[in-house]
């Protein structure tokens, strides 16, 4: 008796988006506004995958599911090691691109956790934007939120303001602490806040804020080097570590 082969689903058909807006941040760094396709919906914290000429990446979405577009926060992966990213940064207002029609990833908030410790790298911190929106548009309360950013340069940190404005309206919800490692070098001349890799300053921040491996969960964002440390730091410490690395091209 021949057992019958198992089809393969087929994978969902590529609808189109096309960008509405761009800010250049850096040399390589930007962030895009897309029109949201019809039937699109996703989490906060999940990503989209985009793809120009047939060559498809995984992005995540800053914005939260209620704004009406999708903003991205992106870094320019040059080749040999990048093969989307250089094909987005020649897009501006009115081109197309592809998008697969779903939304995916488990980088969501978890709310059975009382307090959360958000690390990110540069772009890493765009899966917090998006909790952090529509956590508070949703007047969802019952919880504490710390987030750590990290960056070479302070030009690199970009939602800084929009991160401070939160924590400084809302201190019940959100304390925040961006840093930056190369705080001798010209262009951090004006820095005058945190300094240090952003997984060496964890643990000095866990123990100001009294963080406890009872009630918090660690969000780690970004550089796989950095998630990697957090986790060989923290996880020994009973510590409960959630992870989404960017990977080169991501």
């Amino acid at each position: 008796m021949t057992t019958p082969r198992r089809r393969t689903p087929p994978r969902p058909k590529l609808a189109e988006t096309t960008i509405l807006k761009r800010t250049d941040i850096t040399e390589d760094l930007w962030l895009v506004w897309m029109e949201k396709p019809e039937g699109f919906t996703f989490k906060p914290g999940q990503y989209c995958t985009l793809g120009v000429n047939g060559i498809e990446r995984a992005y995540s979405i800053s914005s939260a599911p209620y704004e009406e577009d999708l903003e991205l926060f992106v870094e320019l992966v040059p080749p040999p090691d990048g093969n989307l990213t250089p094909l987005l940064n020649e897009l501006n207002v009115g081109d197309k691109l592809s998008i697969r029609p779903r939304a995916k990833g488990l980088f969501v908030f978890k709310p059975d956790f009382k307090r959360h410790l958000f690390v990110s790298t540069v772009t890493g911190v765009v899966p917090y934007i998006s909790i952090l929106r529509q956590y508070l548009h949703d007047n969802t309360e019952g919880h504490e939120i710390y987030l750590l950013l990290g960056a070479s340069y302070e030009d690199e940190l970009t939602y800084d303001s929009e991160i401070q404005k939160i924590a400084d309206e809302r201190p019940d919800l959100l304390k925040f602490v961006p840093t930056v490692s190369r705080p001798t070098e010209e262009r951090n001349a004006s820095w005058t806040g945190e300094t240090g890799r952003v997984n060496n300053v964890v643990e000095k921040y866990i123990d100001e804020w009294n963080l406890s491996a009872d009630d918090t969960l660690i969000y780690a964002c970004g550089h796989p080097g950095m998630i990697e440390d957090v986790k060989d730091r923290f996880i020994p410490k009973s510590f409960s570590v959630e992870e989404e690395r960017f990977w080169k091209d991501d």
